[in-house]
């Protein structure tokens, strides 16, 4: 049946099609009809009146078909010539504009609008091919100069290689002819360069390199297959020629040269290596050979050849320590000292003499080179040392450090045209190198109180000279101390193996209170701060500043006190339930305490960022830390735990959760405007936990009453006795107490909302009278006493009864307010 009822549908539609088609032709002709007619009947009026007046006041004759064209419209706008005279208007002025548009023939005007023009598309960055293209138009060119070149010489090296091979195998050459083939192909290599430097540029510096490598190549295979020269004399040779391309760089004013002379020069160690790990020729001829790159800075501002040298050093040196002292039990750690300080001492000059020279500004690349060079000596200094004598002098190397650097500094300040941020630089390294000297020297907690002491000496040393690097130094300094104080937390508090620590006088606590202090003094000073502060990637605002250590402060603040009072409980108490009383209460202490700041702040995110710890403090009372006061109960009474510290201390708790429901009610109008579903819902947030809380003290109060007479019980049949005496006695505190507190509770409710108008109070009692009622009929009844049945009963009765008549007594007056006096608390 379906498919027959589809198949109908397709033929309905076909032939509804063709019957479409043939309407639609038979208007098309109709309008093109028309507006022939509508055509000539305007050339007509037009001819009539360019007639004479004698001629126009004749009476003329009716045309037929005129009445049609005054009723009927014409589909297609007719084109009409400009005239003097004005015309006749059409008869049905607004009827063509609709028949125009539903009409099939006529096709729509395209109208220029803002929004159709075209939008603005962001222009795709272009491809790597795209780009090469763009700086090489001209592919032929770019092939034949540049391309060809290179790999001719490369294949030129390769064919001299492959010939000088084949003349060995056919023993044509021996050993001293094969050194002078290459030494000569080489020398004849650079005789074509230079002979063509000044016409063939690029040509000639590929010759160039061509030919050193093949010297370079030459010596090393002199010295190690055929044994024709000594390893000083291929290391000289080598050296030479290494000479010769730093030479003819500076000459030929080409980097690319003197990047292959030192890449040439670097590789040589390991073509005259012998294997006998002699690191001082090694260390000093690498020495020698950044001295040469020192003597081209000079001239030459050739970034890549520095980042060559520094690279390559750095390298090599990184394997000398890893092979020549690591592990190993007589490593030379004066000689590698001494080496790092040479290197230290070439490329600090390095990245100083031609800015110095040309008194020039300092890039960002060049200041990272000089902060890494600083960086890595210092790392190398301090790992050596590390194996002298314990370290005892790692102390006197960082000062050393700082004294270097302020000693920089001086000399270059009386400079008016030195780059003031290589000054500030040289500042911030001698504020950072005086710094860790005494933690270096000291040990654990010291480094956090000394780093805490300096970070407000340096800010209130900013504010006094007006030097921002000082500031900017305080901020990192802090950063410091933070980090460090969280290192002493974790090695006092969380290592067994550290002493026990007294209460509240120890070193850990004592430590997070300077830090503390710290903090608080520097949002002091920051309050006369007025310069932001200045940081290579740009600036921090003060005020942004002061906010960053109001928080500090507090986290710090929250976290010493949990720290240290979590660290005494649980190696008083263990970890056991009094340990969680104990931290439940601090964080409830806390939350009121951070409450009662936050009102006399004038924003309202801080008082609604201290709103929400404490309301998540509150969930936290119910669903962790109240459950284990019972805990607490049930393992004193039953005889698990010997200590029950955490009753009496509980009713502190207490008194936060009331102090915390009484000032969020009461700055909840400080937080307005507030989402409409929060203010709905924080009534029976509020009521939810004062039953809860009501409910846990009776509990609590009920079981410590009945059980703190008793002997605590320490055989297994006594511990049976009392557990089942136990829960009996929860269960009828949960039938009998349960309902009879509820249904009071519920009756405060119903007060309250008839005393404060507040519908929304009435509806909470209404609630739980519901629930309480729903409880003793379901659960309550079975297995509840006589008397508690008793007393459950006509306790709620009675509380129905007086809230029914309550009801009745000022049911006018409750409907007047609600219906006159409709406030968001009652709705």
């Amino acid at each position: 049946m379906e498919l027959f009822l589809l198949v109908l549908l397709l033929i309905l539609v076909v032939v509804g099609n063709k019957q479409f088609s043939a309407v639609k032709d038979a208007v098309n002709l109709q309008n093109t009809v028309i507006s022939q007619l509508r055509a000539e009947l305007l050339a007509f009026q037009k001819e009539l009146r360019s007639r004479p007046a004698s001629v126009a006041e004749q009476p003329i004759e009716p045309i037929v078909e005129q009445a049609p064209v005054a009723v009927v419209v014409p589909l297609t706008p007719p084109i009409i010539e400009p005239t003097t005279e004005p015309e006749p208007q059409p008869i049905l002025a607004t009827e063509p504009v609709a028949i125009h548009e539903i009409s099939p023939q006529s096709e729509p005007v395209p109208v220029q609008t803002a929004a159709s023009e075209p939008a603005v598309q962001p222009t795709p960055k272009p491809s790597f091919f795209q780009r090469f293209l763009a700086e090489n138009p001209d592919l032929e060119k770019f092939i034949g100069e540049n391309l060809i070149n290179k790999i001719g010489i490369a294949i030129l090296v390769a064919g001299i290689g492959y010939f000088v091979k084949f003349a060995i195998d056919q023993h044509w050459i021996n050993e001293i002819g094969r050194v002078f083939i290459g030494v000569l192909a080489g020398g004849l290599l650079l005789g074509i360069a230079h002979r063509i430097r000044n016409t063939f540029t690029a040509f000639s510096s590929v010759l160039v390199a061509g030919g050193l490598s093949v010297l370079y190549f030459t010596i090393a295979i002199a010295f190690s297959d055929y044994k024709i020269f000594s390893q000083t004399a291929a290391f000289l040779i080598m050296i030479v020629i290494t000479g010769f391309a730093v030479l003819l760089s500076i000459s030929y004013n080409r980097s690319e040269l003197a990047v292959m002379s030192l890449i040439g020069g670097f590789a040589t160690p390991f073509m005259v290596s012998s294997g006998d790990g002699n690191y001082v020729v090694l260390l000093t001829y690498i020495l020698i050979l950044d001295c040469g790159m020192l003597v081209l800075a000079y001239f030459k501002k050739w970034t890549i050849v520095h980042f060559v040298a520094y690279g390559f050093t750095v390298l090599l040196y990184s394997l000398f320590l890893g092979g020549e002292i690591q592990g190993q039990a007589n490593a030379p750690y004066a000689g590698g000292l001494i080496f790092a300080t040479l290197f230290y001492a070439v490329f600090m000059a390095m990245n100083l003499i031609y800015n110095l020279k040309q008194q020039a500004k300092f890039s960002a690349v060049e200041i990272s080179l000089l902060l890494s060079n600083t960086a890595f000596y210092y790392a190398a200094g301090m790992y050596l040392l590390a194996h002298v004598n314990q370290g005892a002098y790692q102390g006197l190397f960082t000062a050393g450090l700082a004294v270097v650097n302020f000693g920089l500094a001086t000399f270059l300040y009386r400079r008016e045209a030195i780059d003031r941020t290589l000054i500030y630089l040289l500042i911030g390294l001698v504020v950072t190198f005086a710094s860790l000297t005494i933690p270096v020297q000291l040990d654990g907690n010291f480094i956090t109180m000394f780093w805490a002491l300096e970070a407000v000496l340096l800010l209130w040393l900013a504010q006094r000279s007006g030097l921002a690097m000082l500031a900017t130094a305080s901020i990192l300094v802090m950063g410091l101390m933070l980090i460090s104080l969280l290192m002493d937390w974790t090695t006092l508090y969380l290592d067994e193996t550290t002493p026990l620590l007294r209460i509240v006088f120890n070193k850990a606590f004592v430590t997070s209170l300077i830090a503390i202090s710290s903090l608080v003094t520097t949002h002091r000073l920051l309050q006369s701060q007025r310069s932001p502060f200045q940081f290579w990637l740009g600036q921090l605002s003060v005020t942004t500043y002061q906010y960053v250590i109001s928080y500090l402060t507090i986290i710090l603040v929250y976290f010493s006190g949990v720290c240290e009072l979590d660290y005494q409980a649980t190696h008083a108490f263990g970890f056991d339930a009094n340990r969680k009383v104990l931290l439940g209460t601090y964080n409830l202490l806390f939350a009121v305490g951070l409450l009662l700041i936050a009102r006399r702040d004038t924003l309202r995110s801080s008082l609604l960022q201290a709103s929400g710890f404490g309301v998540s403090l509150l969930i936290l009372f119910v669903i962790y830390f109240d459950p284990a006061l019972h805990d607490s109960l049930a393992a004193y009474f039953q005889g698990d735990d010997a200590s029950l510290i955490g009753f009496p201390v509980h009713y502190l708790s207490l008194l936060c959760v009331i102090g915390l429901l009484v000032l969020l009610n009461t700055l909840r109008p400080q937080l307005e405007p507030l989402p409409s579903f929060v203010r709905h819902i924080w009534p029976w947030f509020m009521g939810f936990v004062l039953v809860y809380t009501a409910s846990s003290e009776l509990y609590a109060h009920v079981v410590y009453f009945h059980f703190s007479g008793t002997i605590i019980p320490t055989s297994n049949t006594q511990k049976i006795d009392v557990y089942t005496e136990y829960y009996a006695l929860l269960e009828q505190i949960n039938k009998v107490g349960l309902p009879i507190l509820w249904g009071i509770c519920a009756f405060v409710f119903m007060y309250l909302g008839f005393r404060l108008k507040n519908r929304q109070f009435r509806i909470i009692s209404l609630s739980l009278f519901a629930l309480t009622l729903l409880k003793l009929f379901l659960h309550d009844l079975n297995g509840i006493s006589e008397g508690g049945r008793i007393a459950a009963f006509i306790s709620l009765g009675v509380l129905l009864l007086l809230i029914s008549f309550m009801y009745q007594r000022i049911k006018r007056l409750i409907l007047d307010v609600d219906s006159t006096q409709s406030t968001p608390e009652e709705l």
